[in-house]
């Protein structure tokens, strides 16, 4: 189809054989009819040059985190020779990256590599391409779509905390930094179950797959101790800005991989998504939900912990995210805090108000940061206060 070039030079020979017509001036005539054939032989050229290309995209890293930068790399392999190509990969939300190639010989493959900076979190889908082929006046154009689509997750940015809540284990006398195991081992045997496409291979369990003609999974159970669960506060009300909903976010997404990092095994909860329980990936899971989390007008939050405790969560921590506590946030610890050894509550907001003393009366460790500061000074605190009231107790 003609391009704005094109459209453009038919308009004028449209005009000149106008004043052709009102003049007879024949110069008229030829420069109509040049356009005209001009326009016509793009649109031949075009129709017989149809890029016949196979595309596939690469994303390194498939995952990041705001403010990275990843590369998207488009490999093309031409099916025939072709001229005057120009290929647009569209990363939607965050930008568009076109190139151009004057020909492309059958056989031969073209890299098109370009990067995206990573502003805001978020799940982006990436393409699908598409490939143009122009006639060499750029008069005329033929488009197709290449390849499929792909997805670029970008995960909330993550600061580095050091320090752990002090839990216990079953028997109350006995409490410990972090727990004793490593996130990929040393939990317990729970039930079998069968194989799903994704699972380690190195968890089969072969006498049962034997018997049974297909193959079984064991599935773990993960230590009392070792279990943590971080809620997320959706509700908006309790955010005075956007900003103080990110910073929150990145806080949530912080105690995740910081406890994952440190031998916990932490879900999420937020209040569109109750946790995977006994899930192979719960970092992940969880992750991939902080990517696209948004606050939620008027959610009581005291009636979705309630329905979530009916799960059956509880273990060694529970880090409470929130804005600006209130009485909704300190009803939900209650509901929840009983079946934890530890509670840890963030609260991203300037002046977190008397609510947050609440929380400390009631036994929880209290960490505040205002948006735009960061988290891990004030959980390195938080934790340093926590392991001397511990070990005085």
């Amino acid at each position: 189809m003609p391009t704005n070039r094109g459209w453009a030079a038919a308009g004028v020979a449209g005009a000149l054989l106008l004043l052709w017509a009102a003049f007879g001036e024949i110069e008229l005539l030829a420069t109509a009819l040049f356009l005209l054939l001009a326009v016509g032989g793009g649109v031949a050229f075009v129709r017989l040059g149809a890029p016949r290309l196979e595309a596939t995209r690469h994303l390194y890293p498939a995952q990041a985190h705001e403010g990275d930068t990843v590369t998207v790399e488009v490999d093309l392999a031409a099916a025939t020779t072709s001229r005057h190509l120009s290929v647009e990969d569209t990363v939607h939300g965050l930008g568009v990256a076109r190139f151009a190639a004057a020909a492309a010989a059958e056989g031969q493959r073209l890299v098109a590599r370009y990067e995206v900076y990573c502003r805001a979190r978020g799940i982006y889908p990436v393409g699908p391409a598409e490939v143009a082929v122009t006639d060499p006046l750029a008069l005329t154009e033929r488009r197709a779509v290449l390849g499929s689509a792909d997805r670029l997750t970008v995960y909330p940015a993550v600061e580095s905390l050091s320090g752990f809540p002090a839990v216990r284990g079953l028997d109350p006398a006995v409490q410990s930094t972090h727990p004793t195991f490593a996130p990929q081992g040393g939990e317990d045997f729970f039930t079998l179950r069968e194989y799903q496409i994704g699972d380690d291979l190195r968890k089969v369990h072969w006498p049962s797959s034997a018997k049974r003609d297909e193959l079984m999974i064991k599935q773990l159970e993960v230590p009392w101790q070792a279990r943590a669960l971080v809620l997320l506060d959706q509700r908006a009300e309790r955010y005075p800005s956007a900003e103080a909903f990110e910073h929150a976010v990145r806080g949530a997404a912080s105690v995740v991989t910081h406890l994952y990092q440190g031998g916990f095994s932490p879900e999420l909860w937020t209040g569109e998504r109750a946790p995977g329980l006994r899930s192979d990936s719960r970092f992940t899971q969880a992750m991939e939900v902080l990517a696209s989390v948004q606050p939620l007008p008027h959610l009581d939050l005291r009636q979705t912990v309630t329905r979530l405790r009916r799960q059956g969560v509880g273990g060694g921590a529970l880090v409470l995210v929130t804005g600006v506590p209130d009485e909704g946030a300190l009803a939900a610890y209650r509901v929840l805090a009983q079946d934890f050894a530890r509670t840890v509550v963030l609260a991203a907001a300037e002046r977190p108000g008397e609510a947050l003393f609440s929380f400390q009366r009631a036994g929880a460790v209290t960490v505040s940061a205002a948006p735009g500061s960061l988290w891990a000074p004030a959980w390195r605190t938080a934790m340093e206060l926590s392991w001397s009231t511990a070990s005085l107790g």
